[in-house]
């Protein structure tokens, strides 16, 4: 994560789940992720984001949920063409 702002405040009323799947959306519209890029499994995300590994797990499927990210059983979870933005 480096110098980036932290992926949730668990101070906030909104989900930690929620908090680190808009984190993850944010690096997909802005190209960190790019279309086919490969996500880290549950087990690293929830190192990475200091989470546990079910809200790791809930993280993907709410970026499934989004149209953001498709899993490929046995193969893992990969970003796709994220869907238009809403106003």
């Amino acid at each position: 994560m480096g110098d980036q702002e932290p992926a949730f405040d668990p101070s906030l009323p909104v989900y930690v789940y929620v908090q680190v799947a808009n984190a993850i959306e944010r690096d997909i519209r802005a190209g960190r992720l790019p279309v086919g890029a490969r996500l880290a499994g549950e087990a690293d995300l929830a190192e990475q984001y200091g989470i546990a590994r079910g809200t790791a797990r809930r993280v993907v499927q709410e970026l499934r949920d989004r149209g953001l990210v498709t899993t490929l059983p046995s193969k893992g979870t990969y970003v796709v063409e994220p869907p238009p933005v809403e106003d």
